[in-house]
């Protein structure tokens, strides 16, 4: 990913311009690599690069070959050979960047271009062929890769938009979170849906229960493994965020497998080549564009984990990394540095929620760790929880209607929590994070099971299959993954039907309890008294949430940045605890002992 801002309606850009690579300057961790910036008779778009995909060609802002169009992207297109094959031959591409298809995409079919796309992404696209000059804006379809919209009351008729809050905070007295899955037209000034999944229907806040597709595990299977094939799309090292969950071990499984197929298919390579040179013959010249498109690897898959000492996660990590034969990298921190990185975090993530700052934490101490060593690419387990109901209070879910609408709001929702945290965690070292589970196809097969085989119980007299294995939380994702037509198994046992953890959890209970002591510790009962006073909008409701927004006020004061600050609250009306945390639930501890 990289880092994008862009303006239009300016009166004169020229002039602007030094301002604006200030303001470019502070997405500058997101995209450590190279700088660009295109200054139009009424726009400025700058862009801040990390190189993965097309490294020595893919500079950006792209501009198109007539030079009337420009463009400026966060994010991977991984359809994107497939495109260029569909456009060619009346398009010649300039780079080998994933990215360059959107200009000829654009010129074909407009602002409905977004919709021909598989990947993350936010762009900005610029029109200089029309008076005025036109603005086509778009967010991929769950919001993995961020992006925010802004006006300024003391400069009308100009549109801004950046990958990040801190960019536009200075500018802007208005300021959103760019909606998921639509595009900007500046045309009509019109913000419209382009992703209309078939999963849910009607009102997008109450979506109506149409789906009643029974489990095909061997087509859930296979569709995940082909959302992890097409994520390995890479010139740069690339591993994988482990901890030792069923959801990050599964991604790991399948991209290690994935990673040794790939080092087969390069070391027979090479033993062609050798026999080819010794026998005298001419060497085949590779095609340049499909020798870019090859899976760069190290030959073994790398894992990371993070974790406070023996915590749940590392032990759980090491035991998936050694079965599936990663070399693997766990990084131990303590409670202190934790609590000394929070300032930063919260500057990084720009939102005051609790759980993401709680999880993000741990995920941006290892992303620092990663980047160290040369990685620029990791695979996440972000999203299941959210598809299949994973967390522990969808347990007290009183009907299937119910369970899925909390899916799809979940899922709806993830741009404001666990894709901030991914994108944002590691992006401030420069690492991107990609997610198999959001996968657009993968979205349609898991959404439209019938939420009755998601639903799940917990206790000591835990309903289990015929095979003996409990019906626990995501217990359809476990069972697709449980036999292999290899016979090989993709996890042990002990990974595959492990009892689900937070994440903040997961990495030591003893952090999330360090948090609550600490904000104790410095947040006084008088201050605690006058919150509402101190914080009308949104009010914390415990020490610990209000030293996480008095620390966001200190970055971003302005009431513009707080309205893009979305907290998550649990299921009140499930009779969830106001706590967050996966141990808050009633029945976490009970659900080790039915598994045991």
């Amino acid at each position: 990913m990289c880092g994008i801002i862009a303006a239009h309606g300016l009166d004169k850009p020229v002039a602007d311009r030094a301002r604006f690579l200030g303001l470019s300057r502070r997405l500058r961790h997101r995209g450590p690599d190279w700088s660009g910036c295109y200054v139009g008779k009424d726009a400025i778009l700058s862009h801040e690069r990390l190189a993965i995909v097309g490294v020595d060609t893919g500079a950006q802002p792209l501009v198109s070959q007539d030079g009337k169009t420009i463009l400026t992207v966060n994010g991977e297109i991984y359809n994107h050979l497939s495109l260029r094959a569909s456009l060619e031959p009346d398009v010649t591409f300039k780079t080998h960047s994933d990215c360059e298809v959107i200009l000829p995409l654009y010129k074909k079919h407009g602002k409905d271009l977004a919709s021909f796309l598989d990947g993350m992404f936010a762009f900005v696209l610029l029109d200089e062929s029309v008076t005025p000059s036109r603005i086509i804006a778009a967010r991929d379809p769950i919001g993995i890769t961020t992006l925010y919209q802004g006006w300024s009351s003391k400069r009308p008729g100009i549109t801004y938009f950046a990958s990040e809050l801190k960019a536009l905070v200075d500018e802007c007295d208005k300021i959103i979170s760019f909606p998921p899955g639509h595009v900007y037209d500046s045309q009509d000034n019109s913000t419209t849906r382009y992703y209309h999944p078939s999963w849910f229907t009607g009102d997008e806040d109450n979506a109506i229960l149409t789906n009643t597709t029974s489990t095909d595990y061997t087509l859930l299977r296979e569709t995940l493994e082909a959302a992890v094939r097409k994520r390995l799309m890479s010139e740069v090292p690339y591993g994988v965020l482990l901890s030792g969950g069923l959801d990050s071990s599964l991604i790991a499984s399948i991209a290690a497998r994935e990673t040794e197929k790939v080092a087969q298919a390069q070391f027979e390579a090479r033993q062609r080549k050798l026999a080819e040179l010794s026998s005298g013959l001419p060497t085949p010249k590779r095609d340049d564009l499909t020798q870019r498109a090859m899976l760069a690897s190290w030959s073994q898959l790398h894992s990371f984990s993070v974790g406070l000492e023996n915590s749940p996660d590392l032990l759980a990590a090491k035991e998936a990394a050694h079965f599936l034969g990663t070399v693997h990298h766990e990084f131990v921190f303590t409670v202190q540095e934790g609590l000394d990185a929070i300032p930063d975090v919260i500057y990084h993530l720009e939102t005051y929620d609790v759980t993401t700052v709680r999880a993000s934490t741990p995920m941006y101490l290892l992303s620092r760790k990663i980047k160290a060593m040369g990685v620029k690419m990791v695979l996440s387990g972000e999203g299941s929880d959210e598809i299949f109901g994973g967390y522990l209070y969808f347990h007290a879910a009183p009907d299937s209607k119910s369970f899925h609408q909390e899916c799809v709001r979940r899922v709806k929702d993830l741009h404001t929590a666990d894709c901030l945290r991914a994108n944002k965690s590691t992006m401030a070292w420069g690492l991107e994070a990609r997610v198999p589970f959001l996968d657009k196809a993968f979205l349609e097969v898991a959404m439209n099971i019938d939420a009755k085989e998601k639903m799940f119980s917990k206790g000591l007299a835990q309903e289990r299959d015929e095979d003996g294995r409990p019906k626990m939380e995501k217990y359809i994702l476990r069972k697709a993954f449980d036999c292999s037509p290899d016979g090989k198994p993709y996890l042990p046992q002990s990974i595959l039907w492990r009892q689900k953890e937070q994440f903040s959890d997961g990495v030591g209970y003893s952090w999330i309890d360090g948090m609550k002591d600490h904000a104790a510790a410095v947040i006084t009962d008088e201050a605690f008294a006058t919150r509402a006073e101190r914080f009308p909008a949104d009010t914390p409701d415990t020490k610990e949430a209000y030293y996480i927004r008095e620390i966001f006020e200190g970055h971003f004061p302005s009431d513009a940045a707080a309205e893009t600050a979305v907290r998550w609250i649990p299921r009140g009306d499930w009779g969830c605890a106001s706590d967050p945390s996966g141990r808050s639930v009633s029945i976490h501890n009970a659900a080790y002992q039915a598994i045991e």
